[in-house]
């Protein structure tokens, strides 16, 4: 019987470092995500740092179609909870702007200046603010850490409030990071600082979904191996749970 046993938790979570090429990113990004913001402020279709709350990098960006929204897509960063911005993103709006969609991007305090739980709630409340200023049916998606933070979200104990949790349609995880457990064994927890009481109550895995959750669990087939686990991990356990996952 084939066994698998984890020695090196770091390398089992450093997707970049395992592909190839890897270190012209996110650089290249920022080129195209500035393009796209200078297109659509030139024709009046953006709202820029947008504050959601009292921190610096309490602050979204909101990307408009050019009729009426269909709805409101909610896109979360990555970068383990410790890096990036909503500025390195922007472009990735472009395919539900053009779908009709208003995008919103925000940017959250990263580790160690506050806990994952607290960037929880700050997402709650960057979600809550946008949520007032765009009607219609809510997607959450979210890449890496963003991935947490869009499922936690549709958790019975998300912070959002009933009436804006009630309006979201679905959840699309990328390669998202649903157990916490794992990452107390790796260096980056010396910034993260998640505590066994953290990781129950932050994991989406650990959690119940919100009754009607829909949830897309998507990781690359070349991710590493804890990456495609995570995932299949979350989609099946919410399945037993009455959520529809895919």
């Amino acid at each position: 019987m084939p066994r698998h046993r984890i020695a090196d938790w770091d390398n089992a979570y450093a997707n970049g470092a395992n592909i190839a090429g890897s270190d012209r990113w996110p650089a290249a990004w920022a080129e195209p995500a500035q393009a796209f913001r200078a297109a659509l402020a030139a024709q009046g279709r953006t709202r820029l740092d947008i504050a959601y709350g009292e921190r610096p990098r309490n602050r979204l960006d909101l990307f408009l179609p050019e009729a009426a929204p269909k709805g409101l897509v909610v896109f979360i960063h990555g970068g383990y909870w410790l890096e990036s911005d909503k500025s390195d993103w922007s472009h990735l709006a472009n395919g539900a702007v053009g779908s009709g969609f208003a995008v919103a991007m925000p940017s959250y305090t990263l580790c160690p200046d506050i806990r994952i739980a607290g960037i929880v709630r700050e997402i709650g409340a960057a979600i809550e603010k946008v949520a007032a200023l765009v009607d219609g049916p809510l997607i959450l998606t979210g890449h890496s850490a963003g991935g947490h933070l869009a499922s936690r979200m549709m958790t019975t104990s998300t912070p959002l409030p009933a009436n804006v949790a009630k309006r979201i349609r679905h959840v699309v995880s990328i390669s998202g990071l649903h157990d916490l457990r794992p990452l107390m064994r790796t260096g980056m927890n010396a910034a993260l600082a998640i505590d066994e009481a953290e990781a129950q109550a932050e994991s989406p895995a650990l959690l119940r979904p919100l009754d009607g959750g829909s949830i897309t669990c998507w990781a690359g087939g070349g991710e590493r191996s804890e990456f495609l686990r995570q995932n299949a991990l979350l989609a099946n356990i919410w399945t037993g749970l009455g959520a529809v996952t895919n």
